[in-house]
């Protein structure tokens, strides 16, 4: 036995070079570490801010610049071993696809929150809110204006990214493109109506629980639309670099099962919060 261990050595062969299973095992990373002093540093600089502490903002972009930089490597890190070294085998790709469902699902819950709290308010309002849903003095928003709008902008961008989705499963990759631009588009207009919403709302985050859930729910939606499109937008480099194959894209194909969960809550978003809880 002892012979046979040592037989590779004797011709210089590292039998660790030799992977004889189809998994992965990722090398030491500090970029977890990273990313989680970044949220942290953002976090708190956010909070000082709020409260209107000096050097919170300088805090939160710090924290904020810290989590870009992690991003870009740590994507750069997971491209270079999937389309280069090859170490994404099915297998490999299989657990990755049950990590993006239970981080997906993980998500869910975070929303959950928000909406428990919406309507743990407004089916029975307080006295200090008047004993009224909106409370006294809200003035809410036309749910059949921009909410409307952003709601046809992010279906058809769902619509859109399918498309493309499915361009390349046939090796298509004309259309592949053109239904990412036409994506990345549509979710560029939406931020751009939400930011337009904010300004023209006649409420602020501290006026109520109505102030205070709506920007809460609104606004990390918002932040999510901004994450989905830079994880579509290297998904576009990617095909444009040829990296993407009809079966090979796994990272396309959790971009767009994000970019779908992103469609469902604001679907919930605007019949809860706007609708409903406007009316």
């Amino acid at each position: 036995m002892y012979i046979h261990l040592s037989f590779p050595f004797c011709f210089g062969m590292a039998t660790s070079a030799i992977q004889r299973h189809p998994y992965h095992l990722v090398d030491p990373s500090p970029w977890p570490f990273m990313a989680s002093l970044g949220a942290l540093c953002a976090t708190i600089g956010a909070v000082l801010s709020m409260h209107g502490f000096d050097g919170g903002f300088n805090l939160f972009l710090l924290g904020f610049g810290i989590v870009l930089y992690v991003m870009y490597v740590w994507w750069r890190d997971i491209i270079r071993e999937s389309a280069f070294e090859g170490h994404h085998t099915m297998t490999v790709q299989a657990g990755l696809r049950w990590g993006m469902l239970l981080f997906i699902v993980s998500e869910i819950m975070f929303f959950f929150a928000f909406f428990w709290a919406f309507f743990h308010s407004s089916l029975a309002p307080t006295i200090e809110l008047g004993a009224m849903w909106p409370p006294k003095g809200i003035e809410v928003l036309d749910p059949w204006q921009i909410p409307f709008l952003n709601t046809m902008i992010l279906l058809t961008s769902g619509a859109s990214v399918t498309w493309a989705h499915h361009a390349l499963v046939h090796n298509d990759h004309e259309n592949t493109q053109d239904g990412l631009t036409y994506t990345l588009a549509l979710g560029a207009i939406f931020t751009l109506l939400q930011v337009l919403e904010y300004m023209e709302a006649t409420f602020s985050m501290s006026d109520s629980v109505y102030g205070s859930v709506f920007f809460l729910a609104t606004g990390f939606h918002g932040a999510h639309v901004c994450i989905g499109s830079l994880f579509l937008g290297v998904c576009m480099w990617r095909e444009l670099q040829g990296q993407l194959t009809p079966r090979h894209h796994f990272g396309f194909e959790a971009a767009a099962w994000y970019w779908h969960f992103v469609d469902v809550v604001w679907l919930f978003l605007f019949v809860s919060i706007y609708w409903w809880g406007g009316a």
